[in-house]
């Protein structure tokens, strides 16, 4: 054990759990005196109807004291997650409810052990602390004493020698009561974990779709392996009980965390328990917390399974369920198919052949479409949730439908911009609206599109109008801070004119003289395919990219047609 036999007398935990036991005591006895006068109030007044409004008060009681031991728990490190307070129907609806629901009599559970655990944890540690302070006293009562000590018919008076080894026993009790107090802490920590846990489950359902669709969108058209890792992981740690959330690579190298992260500090309690493939190992830490340690997978036709692993470390007295364990293998599968996605582009690169981007496309493909089988998910939530609460199950199917749809949508715009040949297959028009669809999936932003007929124009100036439109919305998810956004493409006789507007804080053109990076690439491709480009914008006042092309001339054949 790291720190020595004096780890528990330096443990800070030691005295936090002191403090909770020295508490139990007083406050068990004042919930039961408390719960004991109401009830057996009420009971006695019940002919007389006053007793009715006093066992009511005496079921508020019950979760109002326990509000209270949750925050005496605090005491200990232990935190609570509470649901989203719901709407009062009438005292019968909620008394009802109250009956209803586990928590009640777990919270109940909790306040009837109390008092007799912790009349028995003081009573331990009282003969414990008695015997250590006669050990550490000994040389003030023994040591010089003119006062023999007499047992049986032996006469002993204490020497120095004697009196030394009394007073290392009291030290070693001493030691003992810090570990007894560690354990002590311990077990009302679980127990308090135990009885006293809300039910959230609708709203952890609900933060847990939301995740998974973000992490979807991010995947599908994130192309910076570093980044979309750290978000997945932003993502379970925002959706979770957990503390901590990390990736790590198969050699235990770590990819990606959450700020203050520091999971792999324990090794050798994580190495002999690899997960298996579908399945976490939940392992105890030192500190009385646990890690769930998940597998990342990778597709079969990367040619290994083994990604890594996703980590998650939990306080002291914060267990995942079965349903928590599910998501964070939902978002250990996204990064299992970022990471095969990175491998596929960096294979692409190195070959950079039109063959190997379309086969890129066609793997990518697959890819999102495993990522999105964590619809699944949100169907099971929805299901778990569909006799309890019908009005809760419509949502979370609302927001996994939306899922589906977004997914699609980012899959389609991922193909566009990956294949060559989209453009010429599908048309521009298609292009921009699947674009429009991701960009509304993904970041939130209300498009409006105004893209009526397929204009003519040649292949190259097609792509040209495309790559522009790509970077005007790109800049308006970076830089305008916008939430609507306007996308018309028209075209007036020999002219096709592409307009990108959006309602974001604006900026002045003068200030930034020749413009961004952005701009330049958008005015050399205007130029490249034979039009003009132009930003208007003022601060406060939004922007407008405004690109003007020729259209095709069409065939001899064509017009003869």
């Amino acid at each position: 054990m790291r720190g020595g036999p004096l780890r528990d007398l330096t443990d800070p935990g030691t005295y936090r759990a002191a403090a909770y036991v020295l508490l139990t005591l007083p406050a068990g006895a004042l919930v039961a005196a408390l719960l004991t006068v109401v009830v057996a109030g009420g009971l006695l007044t019940l002919p007389v109807l006053i007793g009715a409004p006093a066992l009511v008060g005496a079921v508020w009681l019950v979760g109002a004291l326990g509000d209270v031991q949750r925050r005496l728990a605090g005491v200990l490190g232990v935190s609570f997650t509470r649901p989203a307070p719901g709407s009062y129907a009438g005292v019968l609806a909620w008394l009802g409810a109250q009956l209803a629901s586990p928590v009640t009599y777990r919270t109940l559970l909790f306040h009837a052990v109390q008092l007799p655990l912790g009349a028995l944890c003081w009573l331990v540690l009282a003969a414990l602390l008695v015997v250590a302070l006669m050990g550490l006293s000994a040389p003030a009562w023994a040591l010089g004493s003119v006062v023999p000590i007499v047992w049986n018919e032996w006469t002993v008076q204490p020497g120095p020698v004697a009196v030394a080894g009394l007073t290392l026993a009291g030290l070693g009790v001493l030691i003992v009561t810090a570990g007894v107090l560690n354990l002590m802490g311990r077990m009302w920590t679980r127990l308090a974990a135990a009885l006293l846990t809300l039910d959230v489950g609708d709203e952890a359902a609900r933060r847990e779709v939301i995740a998974l669709r973000r992490a979807a969108g991010r995947v599908a058209l994130g192309d910076d392996l570093t980044a979309t890792l750290g978000d997945l992981t932003a993502q379970a740690l925002a959706a979770s009980t957990a503390a901590q959330v990390a990736v790590y690579a198969p050699d235990g190298t770590l990819r990606a965390a959450t700020p203050q992260a520091d999971l792999g500090a324990a090794p050798a309690e994580v190495a002999p328990c690899w997960p298996s493939p579908g399945e976490a190992n939940v392992l105890p830490l030192p500190d009385g917390g646990l890690l769930a340690v998940l597998p990342v997978s990778l597709p079969a036709s990367a040619g290994t399974l083994e990604g890594g692993t996703l980590r998650a470390r939990y306080r002291p007295g914060v267990r995942p369920g079965a349903d928590e364990l599910a998501f964070l293998l939902s978002i250990a599968d996204h990064a299992g198919t970022a990471l095969h996605a990175a491998q596929l582009i960096e294979r692409a690169g190195a070959r950079a052949g039109e063959q190997e981007r379309a086969r890129l496309a066609r793997e990518l493909h697959d890819s999102v479409a495993q990522a999105l089988y964590g619809i699944t998910l949100g169907a099971k939530t929805a299901r778990a949730t569909l006799e309890r609460d019908p009005a809760r199950t419509l949502q979370s199917l609302d927001y996994t439908i939306r899922l589906a749809e977004g997914g699609v949508s980012e899959m389609k715009a991922l193909l566009f911009s990956l294949r060559p040949d989209a453009l010429e297959e599908g048309g521009l028009i298609a292009a921009l609206t699947q674009h429009a669809h991701a960009m509304e999936a993904r970041h939130g932003l209300k498009v409006h599109a105004e893209l009526r007929r397929e204009p003519d124009l040649a292949p190259d100036v097609q792509a040209a109008a495309y790559r522009v439109a790509q970077e005007a919305l790109h800049n308006v998810v970076k830089h305008a801070r916008a939430s609507q956004v306007w996308v018309s493409l028209v075209q007036d006789g020999p002219l096709v004119t592409l307009t990108v507007r959006d309602d974001g804080r604006g900026f002045d053109p003068q200030a930034q003289g020749r413009g961004t990076l952005g701009q330049r690439s958008m005015r050399e491709r205007a130029a490249g395919a034979g039009g003009t480009l132009s930003v208007e914008s003022a601060p406060g006042e939004g922007t407008a990219v405004t690109l003007t092309i020729p259209a095709a001339v069409p065939a001899a054949g064509e017009v003869g047609a």
